[in-house]
């Protein structure tokens, strides 16, 4: 009967200690929520409400000039924007499809594309433009051909802009010219046109032009209607394209030359064994440097394939058939009925340098030809080590002539 009783007392004497450290156990974790939560209210309500003095206090001086309902928004407004810094302020925007190092933005902000549009600086910005330009001409150009391009321009409509590289930095003596207060100008010494639409004619930059002229200063125009020839070029479905040349134009391809019996030609025939695939440059899909013309989704390519180094595009008109839907010769083309003079003026090469004994003039060719063959050495390597990385052999009508 003793042990009975001495076994109960100790399963009561155990029971009484675990019911006292549970109701311990209890009482830290209660006491430990409640001085949590009445700390978490206590200090930041203070804060809270001295900021709120605070806020108030600088709203008052800063608009201290505001009727009373305009000074009750703005304290409103600057609340709301700070509690919603708040409640975001430990999330990270990051969005993979936006443009290269526009990651951290929110799609709905990002303004990717540009144009050449001239800007008031006053009133609203939705009524800046009375007319936004579909092409933009470009020309390269020194003072002394200033009548070739006025004659040009003279010609265009309100749906062209005009934009001048200007490699003798003489801009402001075009003012003459009324229309040139409008142009857009971009002077920098002893350049080549293909320098400067590298540096200033990034896609997005031009993204609102349907057509992009790319012309040389000395072309006589008085037979071109830029409105008629963009007509036609649209009427068949030319990404690439430029007028055609006249008869005395001098040295030419004859796919370039102007044809008397057609609207436009997108084929033509060499000297033998020049062209021995009938549909490659220089018989078809193929135009010259001096003045193309390019669709603004032809241009988004062949401003990539322009280089960064080699400033006179020898090589790119071979070329060019890359930048457009296969088969090429049908997408690139010359409009006879819209023919211009090229009077061969060699004033880039006056901007060279006389050094050895030799002309200004002679250092500019041997260039010219030397980025030729470079060129054509990069696009040879590129090609090579595209095709390589599939492991097949190249089609035999990607290297260049």
């Amino acid at each position: 009967m003793v042990k009975l009783m001495r076994s109960r007392w100790r399963i009561k004497g155990a029971n009484d200690k675990m019911r006292l450290l549970i109701v311990t156990l209890v009482g830290i974790i209660v006491g430990f929520f409640l001085g949590a939560s009445f700390q978490s209210r206590s200090p930041s309500s203070k804060v809270s409400y001295s900021s709120n003095i605070f806020d108030l206090a600088y709203i008052e001086d800063k608009y201290s000039d505001l009727p009373t309902q305009a000074f009750l928004n703005v304290w409103s407004s600057l609340r709301g924007r700070r509690a919603v810094s708040k409640k975001f302020s430990d999330s990270n925007i990051w969005v993979a499809t936006n443009p290269r190092g526009a990651e951290r933005l929110p799609p709905g902000v990002i303004v990717a594309e540009s144009d050449l549009y001239s800007r008031r600086i006053w009133g609203l910005p939705q009524e800046d433009l009375i007319v936004k330009p579909r092409y933009l001409m470009t020309f390269t150009v020194g003072y002394e051909q200033r009548n070739n391009i006025n004659a040009m321009v003279e010609k265009l409509t309100e749906n062209f802009q005009v934009m001048l590289f200007h490699y003798d930095g003489r801009a402001s003596d075009w003012d003459e010219f009324e229309w040139s207060k409008d142009a857009i100008h971009v002077s920098v010494r002893k350049q080549a046109k293909w320098w400067y639409v590298k540096r200033f004619l990034h896609p997005d930059v031009v993204a609102p032009y349907d057509y992009i002229f790319i012309w040389d200063e000395d072309l006589g125009v008085e037979n071109f209607d830029p409105e008629k020839y963009i007509q036609l070029v649209k009427e068949h479905s030319l990404d690439i394209s430029q007028p055609g040349l006249s008869e005395d134009s001098g040295m030419t391809w004859q796919m370039t030359r102007r044809r008397n019996d057609t609207q436009i030609h997108k084929e033509a025939e060499e000297k033998p064994g020049w062209c021995e695939i009938p549909h490659l440059p220089p018989c078809a899909a193929f135009v010259e440097i001096m003045a193309p013309v390019f669709s603004h989704k032809a241009w988004r390519c062949v401003w990539h394939m322009i280089q960064n180094d080699l400033v006179h595009g020898w090589g790119l008109d071979f070329a060019l058939r890359k930048c457009v839907e296969q088969p090429a010769h049908q997408k690139i083309g010359v409009v006879d009925s819209q023919w211009i003079v090229h009077q061969s003026v060699p004033s880039l090469g006056s901007q060279g340098k006389a050094e050895n004994g030799r002309e200004p003039w002679e250092g500019v060719r041997e260039r010219c030809h030397h980025e030729w063959t470079l060129f054509q050495d990069r696009m040879a390597a590129a090609e090579k080590s595209y095709y390589q990385a599939l492991g097949i052999d190249p089609p035999p009508n990607t290297t260049l002539w």
